[in-house]
């Protein structure tokens, strides 16, 4: 390691204490000289010792590191302690974060620099968001918490003990690809679920149910239907909502099968790209015209936690059904088979037919083909349920924009030659 390199590592050891005391130091900053324990100095001194430290022990002599890292303990033990007497302070987080600035000065020296720079700037992190942080914690509940872990258990210990091959004589069924698919739909949901109550209702109908759309835009439609017939004057804002649940649905979609089928993604980016910014801008306008904010019943939106087990396994077997159908129907029919499971497989979910079409072994024009008929149908439905639960004026109001989109989707797909396979 020549002296230029040396010279680096050891200023990205400063850096990594001074960044990190910079935020402890302002964090105290009404405190007098001489009143806190550890500020701005001491931490840039701590990460440049933990440097040094490591240049010494680059011949191999890892138990000075051992001796340096206790010993800087010991000190800022002794003085924390001090002035957690003075002020009935029991934080230990000044502590660790100075052990980690001496741990991240050795590692700038003697491991990999980006790692140092990458675990410094998380550290910061967590330190200067500790209100936001708290504040997550003392809105989560306990149900939220248990959804967090069953995310982790199914990622983390159950996805690594299933096969990854097809177990079904049509090779439709594989158990490893079909709960990867399916935790990452549970996630989704979770992430639409925690961002619409981090939001608040206070956020607006709009935004919440734009939300919405990640987790499901049925259930968001079947919400703002119950809506409408409580407040009639509010159609063009509810309308606007489903409308704005639909658009995140299609980018929804996308992404999802981007994620595991790029070929497929890119079929379908421009005609389902084309009826989201077409259902996106008639949301605006509705809205527009509604010309007003909020509406009575905004709470009842999407705020049931949608990580339960019983939904995940729910969605799971949904999701291997119609992957067996799809598989059945293209071994037995060929394409015309996949669209009638799409067909009926749009009456309820996207998800699953769109998911089971990029999971497929080849991406073929008539899978892109399902996957339309799917979403268009999906869309038909979800005026029909808005008709049926909110009123003829919200369901006639939903199907005119919604036809729209849909045959914006097909224009699309039929007369651009970048999007057919």
């Amino acid at each position: 390691m020549d002296f230029t390199e040396l010279a680096t590592r050891l200023g990205l050891a400063l850096a990594l204490g001074f960044v990190i005391g910079f935020e402890r130091g302002w964090k105290e900053r009404a405190e007098g000289e001489g009143k806190r324990a550890a500020g701005l100095r001491t931490f840039s001194l701590i990460g440049l010792l933990g440097g040094i430290f490591g240049l010494l022990a680059l011949g191999g002599d890892r138990l000075l590191i051992s001796a340096g890292f206790v010993t800087t303990g010991a000190v800022m033990a002794a003085f924390i302690w001090r002035e957690g007497q003075r002020e009935d302070d029991f934080s230990a987080t000044t502590l660790i974060a100075a052990l980690v600035t001496f741990v991240l000065g050795a590692l700038a020296v003697l491991g990999d620099m980006r790692l140092a720079a990458g675990a410094g700037v998380a550290a910061v992190g967590l330190l200067a968001y500790k209100s936001t942080l708290h504040g997550f914690l003392a809105r989560i509940t306990w149900d939220e918490m248990r959804s967090g872990l069953l995310l982790a258990a199914m990622t983390f210990i159950a996805l690594p003990l299933l096969p990854d091959r097809a177990i079904d004589p049509w090779g439709a069924l594989n158990p490893h690809e079909l709960w990867l698919i399916t935790i990452l739909i549970a996630a989704v949901s979770f992430v639409g679920y925690v961002a619409v109550k981090l939001a608040g209702p206070s956020r607006g109908l709009v935004l919440a149910a734009a939300l919405g759309g990640l987790v499901s835009s049925t259930v968001v439609t079947l919400t703002l239907a119950a809506l409408a017939r409580a407040n009639a004057t509010r159609t063009g804002l509810l309308a606007g909502g489903i409308l704005a649940s639909g658009a995140v649905m299609l980018a929804r979609v996308l992404v999802l099968a981007g994620v595991l089928n790029l070929a497929l993604a890119a079929a379908l980016a421009v005609p389902l790209a084309a009826a989201a910014a077409l259902q996106a801008l008639s949301a605006a306008v509705l809205i527009r015209r509604d010309g007003r904010n909020g509406v009575s019943g905004t709470d009842e939106l999407v705020h049931r936690n949608p990580f339960l087990l019983s939904e995940v396994l729910r969605f799971g077997a949904i999701l291997a059904a119609v992957m067996l159908a799809a598989g059945i129907a293209q071994s037995i029919w060929g394409g015309r088979g996949l669209l009638a499971v799409a067909a009926v497989s749009g009456l309820a979910d996207v998800d699953a037919l769109a998911l089971s079409v990029a999971n497929m072994p080849s991406v073929t024009a008539m899978g892109v083909a399902a996957v339309l008929v799917c979403v268009g149908v999906n869309s038909i439905a979800k005026c029909v349920y808005a008709w049926a639960e909110g009123g003829a004026r919200l369901g006639l109001l939903l199907l005119g924009f919604n036809a729209a989109a849909m045959a914006v989707a097909v224009a699309a797909w039929s007369l651009v030659p970048a999007v057919r396979l």
